[in-house]
């Protein structure tokens, strides 16, 4: 063979694998980004996980509900239900006075607004103050149902009881126990 056809050869067979080489390599740069894609899109569609959300709304008489969570996990299920991590709640009345309500976790419709509040709850209404680890909003029936380790205290008195319902419109405040044959314990502060 003569030196000419060594080189033409060799020329090819360098040219033939600098080819493969790109080809190889562009086709493999090209593939990653779209596993990537698709990857991070199918988290998109699957993820049920929903950071700083919030929520109003506002009844016929003129109560506003604002809600607001660190992270809200919609319900596979029934995706009506939402469910909340560290919870903070304002109900502005219709008169101005302010409900505020903070919890860990929760449970929010967003059909009807009810809302669930568990763990650490605490609710401050004017200079009351109610602690507990269970509370119901029914947005529709304007009612707070207070349970689970109640504690309901103000500048004068401390008191402790299963439950407390609020109605917000007529504000009319019900303390109770469960079983009738135990009292509400009530401690004054002065």
């Amino acid at each position: 063979m003569n030196k000419r056809k060594i080189q033409k050869i060799f020329l090819s067979l360098l040219s033939l694998v600098l080819l493969l080489i790109i080809f190889f390599k562009f086709f493999n740069e090209d593939k990653a980004p779209l596993n990537k894609l698709d990857t991070n899109e199918k988290e998109n569609i699957t993820s049920n996980i929903i950071n700083e959300i919030s929520f109003s709304s506002k009844d016929k008489e003129g109560n506003e509900y604002i809600l607001k969570a660190y992270e809200g996990e919609v319900d596979l299920s029934n995706d009506k239900i939402i469910y909340l991590k560290k919870i903070l709640a304002k109900v502005i009345l219709n008169n101005s006075e302010v409900i505020i309500i903070v919890s860990d976790f929760g449970k929010y419709n967003i059909e009807n607004y009810d809302t669930i509040f568990s763990e650490n709850v605490i609710i401050k209404y004017l200079d009351n103050k109610i602690t507990s680890n269970y509370m119901e909003f029914s947005v529709k029936s304007n009612l707070m149902t207070i349970t689970k380790n109640v504690v309901y205290s103000n500048e004068d008195n401390l008191l402790k009881a299963d439950a407390v319902e609020f109605n917000t419109n007529t504000k009319k405040v019900n303390i109770f126990m469960h079983d009738n044959s135990k009292k509400v314990k009530i401690i004054s502060k002065n």
